[in-house]
């Protein structure tokens, strides 16, 4: 649900033969090390069910080297635009299922994320979104995130909406 397909998208590159790529995915969420991992994931509950979920955690103080020889190319503006805002704390997935949407959840989850990045002594939050994803830029910019870099985005065969990916950053 989050980042408009593309993890899924990359999830089923890599999958095995027979392989679901949600299933290549949930293994690497189940991880106990990286940033992408259950042990940063904070969970949105309603009756008894989840709702809801946010990944995040710290970027490095400093950026990160691009290995452009290396690096898949899709994966290149995603990475400059995140060591554009080192030292935050990186909101790296929010989404709630279709039928919880514009019930609060998001903004919940996202002060959640404040109070965190505050603790952890982040200097701010950052977050990237597809210039095309309209619900979520105003629920961002109406918590006070604020458009500060944009990067073309590049497709190779995923088919999702957008043109350039959005850094979208809040003091804390």
């Amino acid at each position: 649900m989050a980042g408009d397909g593309l993890p899924l998208h990359l999830w089923s590159r890599i999958a095995e033969p027979g392989e679901d790529g949600w299933a290549v995915g949930r293994e690497r969420v189940r991880r106990d090390v990286g940033s992408f991992s259950h042990l940063n994931a904070i969970v949105a509950e309603a009756a008894d069910r989840v709702v809801g979920c946010l990944i995040g955690y710290r970027e490095p103080d400093e950026p990160e080297p691009i290995d452009y020889e290396t690096m898949p190319p899709m994966f290149a503006p995603l990475q400059e635009l995140e060591n554009m805002a080192p030292g935050t704390w990186y909101v790296n997935v929010l989404a709630c299922y279709p039928r919880f949407r514009a019930m609060g959840y998001g903004t919940r989850l996202l002060a959640v994320a404040e109070a965190i990045a505050a603790d952890a002594g982040a200097q701010g939050l950052s977050i990237i979104v597809s210039d095309a994803n309209h619900r979520a830029r105003r629920l961002y910019e109406r918590v006070g995130y604020e458009e500060t870099a944009l990067r073309p985005m590049v497709k190779e065969d995923w088919p999702g909406p957008g043109e350039s990916w959005v850094l979208m950053v809040k003091g804390v």
